[in-house]
Parts: C-alpha cells; structure tokens; sequence
C-alpha cells in the first residue's frame, strides 16, 4: 500500500524522536574522550570486553582506575600522545532514544577533521575546561558549528572539579560563549557544568553543584527536540546511474536510479532536469522492486520519466514548480582541510551530489578572523583550518541550493584534479544564520571558461 502524505509526514517523525546525530568538540587536554568515555560507561553502552582492555591498558600505565578516555581513542598515535587525531564514531541506544555520536580531534592541527564529524550533525557538543575558559580553538568549534548549520549546541563545562564547583565560574564562561555563539547565528546554546572524570552532571547529577538545576548531558541529548523531516523541503533528486536493461524482457525500460537528497516525489508530477532545463513527468517510481506512487527523503528509488531526455549520472530531477536556480557562479563559505593552500586562480574539481565539474577559484574576498568575527580582505590564500570566503567559476551550470535551505544541496568539496586531495568542504550562500560583521563583497573580473 502507497502511504499518504501524512504518513509520510509521520515516519519522519518517528525518525525524530528515535535517532539523534551529535558531534563532540573540544580543546586537548579538556577531557573530552573522557567526557564520551563516561557517558558510554554510565549508560552501560560499553561492552564487558571492551571495558576490560581499557582496565588492562590502564593498569599497565599504573592508574588505579580505569581510564575512560582508552574508550574513543582506538588509534595507537592516538593513546600515545593522549590526544584525538581522527574522527571515532560511536554507536549507542538508551531506553528512550539511539545515538550516532561523532568524537571529533581537538588540536587545531585537525580541526578539519570537525567538518567531518558535524556535517551530519544535530547538536554540537563543545567542551571548555572551566580553568581555562573561552579560548580561540572554542570559537573555532563555535564557528564551524555555525558555518554548519548545526541546530543545536552544547556548552559543557568541564573540570568543575578542580575550580571548587564554584558557580560564578561557570556563569562567566557560559555567558562568554552564549554571546560569542549568538553573534554567529546559533539557533539553542545549552551550558551544563560537568566533571567528566568523576561522572558529575553526564549521566547522573551532581551532588556537589546543587545552584545547577539543569539538566545532565545525557539527559539533554535524550530530549533535545530533533526534526528530520526532509519531506518538507523541495523535492531534489540527483542522478546516480543510468539504468537501461535492454533485455527481452524490459526493452525499452529507462530508469534513473538515485537517493532523494530531499522532499516528496509523486507519479504524474512535472519536474524539470537540471541543468538542461528540459521537462517532463514522472510515470513511475521502483522502490524495492516495486512500483510505488509517492516516494520520500532519504529513500533509495528509480525514477521513470514519460519523455526520452538526455539525462545522466550528476543531472539533478526537481518539481517544475520549484526548480533551484543554476549558477556557474558559486559564492560560498569554505573550511580548508588540505596541508597544501587554496590560492586564487587554483584549478580544481567541484563535486555537488553526484556532479563533478571542472571550476578555477576566482576570488577569496574574506578570511574569519575568529577573535571578533570579523573578515580579513582579499587573504589571497587559505591555509589549513582558515574559514573563508570564496568565488568559483564552475565550467559548467550547477543546480545549487543555499546551504541554508538544505545541508545536502547546498554543500559541495573541491578537490585537488591532480591526485584528489579534498581541499575544502564548501556552503553555499550566506556563511552565518545572523552576520554581525559586514561580510567584503566579490567583484565581477572576467573568466577564461
């Protein structure tokens, strides 16, 4: 049976209440694999096997309990040096809610690896160690879970142990960075004092922080209200593989097979195909090998048009009434992972959903400043872990929505075309929910495409 709208509506509800995606970031040395320890300890996520090779590797060291931050980092450079190097994903459930949790590096060196960890993120965890407070890699995290459109963010404060539980620190801290991360467009800052070390506030409250009333992390990310529902924004459906059979039995079946990146997609809709702008209508729909009438984000599907159009892999379907514009003009926020620069006039590859095109960077108007926000002009260049801003001349039209409307559409890497380097990860658009600062505006120089 076909579901209707509102059942539709309903799964993705359903997928609300029972899946949350979060990230975790935070300086070295503020104890956040031991903040990602304890929570999977507390809430018995941590299999008796695992919990004995941390007792095993602890005792080793001579450490009378064991050390819940052996837990996350699981490589060798990693436990050695005491510090996140690559991203850990960890997968946990409690009675009321599953969990996709992504422990980001805390050294500036792999704050790139944050990009990685929160693109898919619901909520941001950011620790601070409450002796040390606010500092620049802080901002840096506040930052690029703004850039990132992260809904929801967390401040923990940790260490409270060690500043005597005393409020007013904590106040002054969490004041510090509501402000810092309202100026940056943070939709919910949610602050909660924590000893990571000895469970105070992650699973269960503390009893030495009775002024805190509050809720404790866990308890936060089992009811933080998380939508999502991407059957409520426009319909894209990018283009992965041509599907022609040509056998006796299906002769003249064409099919476009993809994952809906967003929206509801219906028999009998007219859509029009990116970037040629030709038209047509949707005469069926497989799903599992089944015919189906309506089909939703993020499903696997074959669509089937009623005309013959030339569409292959990196074309993009939408609805004829609310098609995104295309551009050979791309103006976006950058965070750039490469060791090596991105310089103006650098030739690269831009992949969006499953296009790839060739593009020649033709401006950096701006490099954040992450003291004050502020944008630095025309840098030139952006080294590892700068966020910028960038113009791209594509060599041929993408059909791009702003990173605002969809974190899917609106997003898109360039790439090194001579060995395939990722050299930034890119959000079209606006770079901030609210800007404080006036951004530098790009000019219009000529092309070479």
């Amino acid at each position: 049976m076909t579901p209707t709208t509102d059942q539709v509506a309903g799964f993705a509800d359903l997928a609300a209440t029972t899946l949350l995606r979060f990230a975790t970031a935070g300086s070295v040395d503020d104890g956040k694999s031991t903040l990602v320890g304890r929570l999977l300890h507390d809430s018995k996520s941590v299999l008796t096997d695992q919990l004995e090779a941390v007792e095993a590797v602890s005792a080793q060291r001579g450490q009378d309990a064991p050390d819940l931050a052996l837990l996350t980092d699981g490589l060798r450079a990693e436990r050695e040096q005491g510090i996140t190097i690559d991203v850990a994903y960890r997968y946990f459930a409690t009675a009321r809610r599953r969990f996709i949790l992504a422990d980001t590096p805390g050294h500036v060196q792999y704050t790139r690896n944050m990009v990685t960890g929160a693109s898919t993120a619901d909520l941001a965890v950011v620790l601070v160690d409450a002796r040390n407070g606010v500092i620049e890699q802080t901002r840096r995290h506040a930052a690029v879970a703004a850039l990132l459109r992260v809904p929801h963010v967390v401040l923990a404060v940790n260490k409270m142990d060690l500043v005597g539980f005393e409020e007013h620190v904590f106040a002054k801290i969490a004041a510090e960075f509501t402000a810092y991360a309202s100026d940056l467009g943070v939709p919910e800052i949610t602050a909660i004092p924590i000893s990571a070390l000895a469970g105070d506030n992650v699973v269960e409250p503390s009893a030495h922080m009775d002024w805190y009333g509050g809720p404790t992390v866990l308890e936060h990310l089992e009811t933080v209200p998380v939508s999502h529902d991407l059957t409520a924004c426009p319909a894209r459906f990018p283009v992965q593989y041509v599907i022609r059979p040509q056998t006796a039995e299906h002769p003249d079946y064409r099919g476009y097979a993809g994952q809906i990146a967003s929206g509801v997609l219906r028999v009998g809709e007219a859509v029009t195909v990116l970037p040629s702008g030709r038209t047509s209508v949707i005469e069926g729909i497989d799903a599992l090998g089944e015919s189906v009438d309506i089909a939703w984000a993020p499903q696997s599907v074959t669509v089937r048009l009623a005309d013959d159009i030339d569409i292959s892999r990196g074309d993009l379907i939408a609805p004829s009434a609310n098609p995104p514009a295309t551009t050979q003009d791309v103006i976006a926020t950058v965070c750039h992972v490469a060791d090596q620069p991105l310089a103006v006039g650098a030739r690269v590859l831009l992949k969006h959903t499953t296009r790839t095109v060739k593009a020649i960077v033709k401006e950096i108007p701006s490099r954040l400043t992450l003291d004050d926000l502020s944008q630095h002009p025309n840098p030139g260049q952006l080294v590892a872990n700068d966020i910028g801003r960038v113009v791209v001349r594509t060599a041929e039209p993408l059909a791009l929505d702003a990173y605002a409307d969809s974190r899917r559409t609106g997003s898109f890497l360039l790439i090194d075309p001579a060995d395939g380097t990722t050299l930034a990860a890119g959000m079209a658009g606006e770079s901030f929910a609210s800007q404080a600062r006036t951004t530098v505006q790009a000019d219009d120089e000529g092309w070479d495409f």
